[in-house]
C-alpha cells in the first residue's frame, strides 16, 4: 500500500512548472496561480511536493481518479504514465495483446505505428511533464537557494536527501525517454523557466548524462532499506544503473557488462530476500515485501486513477473468470497473453511452474481474433487482495492498493547472471548458476526448477526473463536487447498484424517522436525509418 508521505496532499500541482518539450495537443494544464518562491519558502511543502512527484507514475492529474489532468488530448484513464509505460513496453510483444479497438492502440500489435500515434504522442507527453517537475524541484532545491531561505541544520540534510531523489525520478524518466524514444529533447534545472525549444541529445550523449546523475546522487540517497517505503534510496539507483549499463550496447554501441556484475551485486548484498511465495509480490500487502526494491505505490481510497493497477487488475479480467477473486467490481475483458509465452512454460517431472499463472477456463490458447476476449489466456497476476485473501480497501471495487514492483530482487539475480553470460569482467559463472536457480526454485516450490551450468544460455536468459517477469514492462527491451524484437528471426501470434506473425523492420526499435513536437521544435530530427 502506498506510504504515508504519498497520501497527503499533492502541492507540486500548485507550483510554476516549466514544460521541457510542449506539444499543441498534449499540453500541461496548470491549475493554480501561484509561484515557485512562495511555495518553496515553507520547507513544509517540500515532502508533500516530492510525493507529487513520485505520485505522477501513480495518478494522471490533480483530482483522482479524473478531472483535473496533467495533461490533455487523451481520456485520462488512457494518459496515465504506467498505464501507457504497459502499453508501448508489453503490446507490441509476445507477452500481451489487448482486445479494444480505441483509436491507434492496435497500431502496437501491428507495429504499424507512426508519429502521428496517440498514445505515443501521450507518453512521450507524460515523461516530459515528469521531468519539468522534477526540474523544478532541482531547480528550487540547491544549496544557494536553500541557503537563502534559512534552511539548516536536519531540515537541509532532508532537503539534500529529497533533491537525490528528484534526480533519481528524473533520471528514471529520461531513461525511459532514451530507451522509447532515442534522441530526445533536452532540458535540466540550467534552461530557462518558460517556453523555449530545447535542443536534441544524441541516444548516446543521454546515456552519459543519466550514468553521471545516478554516480552523482549516490552520496546524497539514503542508505538501501532506510527510506520510508516508496521512495528511491541507494538500491533503487543502483538497481537502475544496472539496467542502464545492461542495454548499453543498444543505447551506445558499447557494452559495459562489467559495470552490469558490479551494481548488481551491490543491490544483492544489500539485504533484500526473495518473497517465499511469487503471488505474493502482485497483491495489496506486497509493500511488506522484501524483495521490492522500487514499487510505484496505490491505495484505493488515496490515489485513484483509472490507469496504473487500475488497469492492470482489471482489464485481464473477463469471460468466466470471477470478479471477487480479484477484489473488484468488474472486468474490462482487454488484456491476454499469446500462445508463445505459454508455451514457455513446461512443467519438468510433472511439477508446476509457480509463474505460470494463466486462467484456461473457457478460454482458447490460440488467438483468432484479437478483439475476441476468450481467444488467448489471460494472467492472473495482479489482484486487489490481500495475501490472506481480503479484499482492498476502497469499497467500490474499483482502485486496488496494490503497488507495482518496478525494481525487484529476482529482476536483479537474473541481471547478474545475464551480464556473466555475456562476458562481463569480475562475475562468477557459479555464482550466476546459484541466482538463477535461487529464483526458479522458488517458481517450482523447491522442487524440479533447477537447471545446469550447460542450460545457462542466452536463449534460456530470454525465456527465463519472461516466465518471471511477464506483464511487468520490460519485454519489448528485453527482446530488443536479444535481438528478437524486429525482423524474422522470432515471430510469434500477431506479430507485425498477421496471426502467425510476421518479419517487422528494424528502425521500429525505436518509436518516432511525435509529429506534434516535431512541429513545435525546429531543433528535432525525426527517428529514422518515420
Amino acid at each position: 500500500m502506498i506510504s504515508t508521505f504519498i497520501k497527503k496532499t499533492m502541492l507540486a500541482g500548485m507550483v510554476a512548472l516549466s514544460v521541457s518539450s510542449c506539444t499543441k495537443d498534449l499540453d500541461r494544464e496548470p491549475f493554480y496561480d501561484i509561484t515557485s518562491a512562495s511555495v518553496y519558502k515553507d520547507f513544509s511543502n517540500y515532502k508533500p511536493i516530492l510525493a507529487k512527484l513520485y505520485a505522477g507514475y501513480a495518478v494522471s492529474g490533480q483530482q483522482g481518479p479524473a478531472g483535473k489532468p496533467d495533461i490533455s488530448g487523451l481520456d485520462e484513464g488512457f494518459s496515465n504514465y504506467l498505464r501507457l509505460y504497459y502499453s508501448v513496453q508489453e503490446l507490441p510483444t509476445d507477452e500481451a495483446v489487448i482486445g479494444w479497438n480505441d483509436g491507434s492502440l492496435p497500431d502496437f500489435h501491428e507495429m504499424d505505428w507512426s508519429s502521428s500515434n496517440e498514445f505515443l504522442a501521450a507518453m512521450y507527453s507524460r515523461i516530459y511533464y515528469q521531468i519539468a517537475l522534477t526540474n523544478e524541484f532541482i531547480r528550487e532545491t540547491t544549496d544557494e537557494k536553500l541557503s537563502e531561505r534559512g534552511i539548516s541544520g536536519q531540515d537541509l540534510e532532508q532537503a539534500r536527501n529529497f533533491r537525490a531523489e528528484a534526480r533519481f525520478l528524473r533520471a528514471l524518466s529520461y531513461w525511459h525517454a532514451m530507451d522509447l524514444f532515442g534522441n530526445v529533447p533536452f532540458v535540466t534545472e540550467n534552461d530557462p523557466v518558460g517556453s523555449f525549444f530545447p535542443p536534441q541529445i544524441a541516444r548516446a550523449d543521454l546515456f552519459k548524462y543519466i550514468e553521471s546523475e545516478l554516480l552523482a546522487i549516490e552520496p546524497d540517497l539514503v542508505d538501501a532499506r532506510q527510506n520510508e517505503y516508496g521512495r528511491a534510496d541507494k538500491a533503487a539507483d543502483w538497481t537502475l544503473l544496472t539496467k542502464l549499463y545492461l542495454n548499453a550496447e543498444v543505447y551506445t554501441g558499447q557494452e559495459r557488462y562489467t559495470d552490469v556484475i558490479t551494481y548488481a551485486q551491490k543491490v544483492i548484498d544489500a539485504g533484500y530476500t526473495l518473497e517465499p511465495d511469487y503471488d505474493n509480490l502482485f497483491l495489496t500487502d506486497n509493500n511488506t515485501s522484501n524483495e521490492i526494491i522500487f514499487p510505484i505505490t496505490f491505495d484505493g481510497l488515496h490515489t485513484q486513477s483509472y490507469g496504473g493497477m487500475t488497469f492492470l487488475v482489471h482489464a485481464p479480467v473477463g469471460g468466466s473468470m470471477d470478479v471477487a477473486s480479484f477484489g473488484i467490481n468488474g472486468g474490462w475483458a482487454g488484456l491476454r497473453a499469446t500462445e508463445a509465452v505459454v508455451d514457455l512454460f513446461p512443467t519438468p517431472q510433472g511439477v508446476v511452474d509457480d509463474r505460470s499463472n494463466f486462467y484456461t477456463d473457457g478460454q482458447s490458447l490460440v488467438i483468432n481474433d484479437i478483439f475476441t476476449f476468450t481467444d488467448g489466456y489471460p494472467i492472473t497476476k495482479y489482484k486487489n487482495v490481500s495475501s490472506t485473501g481480503q479484499p482492498g480497501s476502497d469499497p467500490t471495487g474499483n482502485f486496488p492498493d496494490t503497488d507495482f514492483p518496478m525494481f525487484r530482487l529476482a529482476d536483479v539475480y537474473l541481471t547478474y547472471a545475464e551480464a556473466v553470460l555475456r562476458g562481463g569482467a569480475g562475475g562468477d559463472a557459479g555464482l550466476a548458476l546459484e541466482y538463477v536457480n535461487r529464483v526458479r526454485e522458488r517458481a517450482y516450490k523447491g522442487a524440479g526448477g533447477d537447471i545446469t551450468a550447460s542450460q545457462l544460455t542466452l536463449d534460456f536468459m530470454m525465456d527465463e526473463r519472461a516466465r518471471e517477469l511477464n506483464w511487468e514492462m520490460q519485454r519489448r527491451t528485453d527482446l530488443i536487447r536479444f535481438g528478437k524484437f524486429t525482423g524474422g528471426e522470432y515471430l510469434w501470434p500477431w506479430k507485425g498484424g498477421v496471426k502467425g506473425g510476421q518479419a517487422v523492420e528494424d528502425y521500429r526499435t525505436l518509436y518516432p517522436i511525435p509529429a506534434a513536437d516535431m512541429a513545435a521544435n525546429p531543433n528535432l530530427t525525426q527517428n529514422t525509418g518515420y
